[in-house]
């Protein structure tokens, strides 16, 4: 027997069948509908026809719980030239929290993560921490080198959005690759699941959060549990953040003076309201049959944008006027918050990774920004890696979100030169 929420796509591809795609945006949550339109998922879908052809046969769907009520339905098309996947992660309410057309393979189940090569399993153990912040409380995973004494420590800061501890992207975990190929280099790794996947629909109901409220409380328990671990060097605890958990990984380390130094991975510097509008028009240019549809989707993402900078923004503005969803108190604090002119003020090592091939968080966007303001600090080091998307995976030709859907693994130079940087800079206080 289908699940209700599997139900809710296969209606949604009928929809798209029969061209009743005004039909398909009263599917998406309320706060998502003012940036779709019917034209624009149209074109979307003209767009994969035209290159497999007619639908032939749609096949049975195979639903997978995210652990936070969502579930992420996959149906595979068959058309007459191939075949292509919906994708779409379905609450629990029956609403559509966004719709994608990925290539066919991604319609399969989800297989078992498998380690990368550069992990060696027999060289750490893992164990769970709980890391406590009054009712938000969340789950983490310490990987530790066998034997340890002394170690230096990092301490994972994912991405935006309700991630868990791997930062689980499709079949991808690139925290579990890190922590995986650090703690087989001998350097401890605490991740944490995010307080918006353990506490979905508390976060999802709070009248007021903020960007601290979101990483703070639990980045600041990781950091203190580590100190007290007879296995670690208190001297040597770093924060390593990847997209928005780069971003804020400052903020951190300035709530927390004893974090040693800070490693970003795709760290982003641009505003990311202005970063969100920046994304979708590159998407839209991906595709001809859509970028003209697209340009009302980008003019009322534009117009959220405009609200967070307007000077009347308040806690009281309504969230279905602003991006995500989000309430005015979260794009408030991001609003006030430059990351790249607080880290320069920290006086602290500072290791900053690059994808050349990142199409959300960009060299030209957003390295440029933290090379600009940074310049003249000699404890920065930047490393950009020209084939690497922004999950650190190698890739060719323009980047794309369909490139994260096949299982792939952070790049073995990424995590040697994370590493290197930790251990040969660093020497032990112990």
């Amino acid at each position: 027997m289908l699940s209700a929420q599997a139900e809710v796509v296969l209606t949604a591809v009928e929809m798209a069948q029969a061209g009743r795609f005004a039909e398909i945006r009263d599917l998406f949550v309320p706060t998502l509908q003012p940036m779709l339109t019917a034209e624009t998922l149209a074109a979307g879908w003209a767009s994969e026809l035209g290159r497999r052809g007619r639908v032939m046969s749609v096949g049975a769907p195979v639903a997978e719980p995210t652990g936070t009520g969502v579930v992420v339905v996959k149906v595979p098309v068959s058309c007459e030239h191939g075949g292509f996947a919906v994708i779409a992660p379905v609450t629990e309410e029956g609403h559509l929290a966004g719709l994608q057309l990925a290539p066919l393979d991604a319609a399969l189940p989800t297989a078992p993560w498998e380690p990368p090569g550069y992990a060696d399993p027999a060289r750490f153990e893992e164990s769970e921490m709980s890391l406590e912040s009054g009712s938000r409380a969340v789950v983490g995973t310490l990987s530790l080198p066998r034997g340890a004494t002394g170690v230096p420590a990092v301490v994972l800061l994912a991405g935006s959005g309700p991630l868990d501890r791997d930062e689980t992207v499709g079949r991808n975990k690139p925290f579990k690759d890190i922590a995986w190929g650090l703690a087989s280099r001998g350097i401890a790794v605490l991740r944490f699941d995010k307080v918006s996947f353990a506490h979905a629909a508390e976060v999802r109901e709070a009248g007021e959060f903020t960007l601290s409220d979101e990483y703070l409380p639990q980045a600041l328990a990781a950091i203190e549990q580590l100190r007290s671990h007879r296995s670690v060097d208190p001297a040597r605890i770093f924060l390593l953040g990847h997209s928005l958990g780069g971003t804020v990984a400052p903020r951190v380390a300035a709530a927390e003076p004893s974090v040693a130094g800070l490693i970003l991975l795709a760290g982003g510097a641009e505003p990311m309201h202005r970063a969100m509008v920046r994304q979708v028009r590159y998407l839209a240019s991906l595709s001809p049959e859509s970028e003209a549809a697209s340009a009302p989707v980008i003019e009322a993402l534009s117009e959220k944008a405009r609200v967070v900078d307007s000077p009347e923004l308040s806690t009281s503005t309504p969230p279905d006027q602003l991006p995500f969803g989000a309430p005015g108190s979260y794009w408030l604090d991001v609003r006030g918050y430059d990351p790249v002119a607080l880290a320069a003020t920290l006086g602290k090592p500072m290791l900053i990774l690059q994808g050349g091939r990142d199409y959300q968080v960009t060299v030209a966007d957003d390295l440029a920004r933290w090379e600009a303001g940074m310049t003249g600090r000699d404890r920065m080091t930047i490393r950009v890696y020209p084939t690497l998307n922004h999950l650190f995976a190698p890739g060719s030709g323009p980047p794309s979100p369909a490139e994260y859907e096949p299982a792939q693994h952070v790049d073995a130079t990424v995590i040697d030169d994370i590493a290197s940087w930790l251990m040969t800079k660093f020497t032990s206080t112990a």
